[in-house]
């Protein structure tokens, strides 16, 4: 089935989505969002754990055109975060078509007009859309779960994060949370504090910054240079966790707005107190996993543990390139942008990214309006 053309198709109604389709709305560019589930922003409705808060205060995660309610604190919990975001899609008369799974989308050079092939989950129907400008807003969409030698056999409960939520029906059981993010250490404090006899592994340095490290390292970039602000907050990091390899975590070599800049890799950020759960043995930092044998996992250090669960943290896999044809110029296989920042937003065709590069909420923003005032400059 043919639909009318809309004159930009956006992938995807996350919060770059929604940022995208306001900004458009802003300059009367007619558009339609596609979205696969069944509500705008599922990762954060759906998939993610009820402590969730956002790291950075507020000013650095609000979209743009609104700010964040005055009367919000300055680090936005999950729950009025999802509702900043609903307010956010009615003020501007945001309305995805929701349960439509992307399954190709290729510029057709004969119109000059991006193909979209999506289909319709509820009917099982393939739709077809055409439009002039493709905005990819979206990348993160199948889990990922590391290959270990065992853990088919592992007789005790295996999950995703995206299927934890609170470590209430978890007290006294023991739990492994397999990934050093931002997410698996806030999994394993929340555990903790339930209760749990509390594991994670941490096979890669990291950097530890407290909320406020982060804050004000991201207000001293406007006025001091990029590796002294680097520099002072490795050192107030140092002095404030002191030694970390006692708790079986290294520090990298690099600082963690470098890590974030040239890998998307993010710092830790201690919001919710993780790493006092560390330093007093509630939670205990374990090496990487060997092979799992029943409900025992082996470690690379030769030690072993049983466990009741096992939580793999471990991200996502972006799959953008299994629908997205003929693109060799904006994102790779694994969806990250090629084009380095700030000329990471735009491709070739009228083809277009938000929220891809690794730069947060405020980043996607960003994004957003530069397509806009893009797509506005060539119509």
């Amino acid at each position: 089935m043919s639909l009318p053309d809309p004159v930009v198709i956006i992938i995807g109604a996350g919060p770059a989505g929604l940022a995208t389709a306001a900004s458009l709305t802003r300059l009367s560019i007619p558009y339609i969002i596609l979205e696969q589930e069944d509500c705008s922003a599922s990762l954060w409705r759906k998939k993610s754990y009820d402590r969730l808060h956002l790291h950075h205060a507020k000013q650095y995660c609000q979209l743009p055109h609104i700010p964040f309610p005055q009367n919000f604190p300055k680090y936005v919990p999950k729950s009025q975060f999802l509702q900043y975001l609903d307010s956010y899609a009615t003020h501007f008369h945001i309305i995805p078509k929701f349960n439509r799974l992307v399954e190709s989308a290729r510029f057709d050079e004969s119109i000059e007009k991006w193909r979209v092939v999506a289909r319709n989950v509820g009917s099982g129907e393939a739709e077809e859309y055409s439009g002039r400008f493709l905005v990819v807003a979206t990348g993160k969409s199948e889990e990922f779960v590391p290959v270990v030698e065992g853990l088919g056999g592992f007789t005790g409960e295996v999950m995703h994060s995206t299927g934890y939520k609170s470590g209430e029906r978890y007290r006294e059981r023991r739990v492994l949370v397999v990934g050093c993010g931002n997410s698996g250490m806030e999994i394993a404090f929340d555990l903790a504090v339930h209760g749990a006899q509390t594991s994670i592994v941490v096979r890669s340095p990291i950097q530890i910054l407290s909320k406020e490290m982060l804050y004000w390292g991201t207000e001293l970039e406007k006025y001091l240079p990029f590796s002294t602000v680097e520099s002072l907050v490795v050192l107030l990091s140092k002095l404030w966790y002191g030694g970390l390899e006692k708790y079986g975590i290294q520090r990298p070599n690099e600082g963690p707005f470098t890590l974030k800049k040239k890998y998307g890799k993010f710092p830790l950020v201690d919001a919710a107190g993780t790493y006092n759960k560390i330093k007093s043995g509630e939670i205990q930092v374990l090496p990487g996993i060997a092979r799992i044998k029943g409900d025992e996992v082996e470690f690379e250090n030769g030690n072993s543990h049983q466990f009741d669960t096992i939580v793999f943290a471990t991200g996502f896999k972006r799959s953008t390139h299994k629908w997205l044809k003929g693109d060799n110029y904006l994102l790779d296989e694994d969806g990250n942008t090629k084009p380095s920042f700030p000329n990471h937003w735009k491709g070739q065709n009228g083809l277009y990214c938000a929220g891809l590069a690794w730069r947060g909420l405020y980043g996607a923003g960003t994004d957003a309006q530069n397509i806009a005032n893009d797509i506005k400059s060539s119509l």
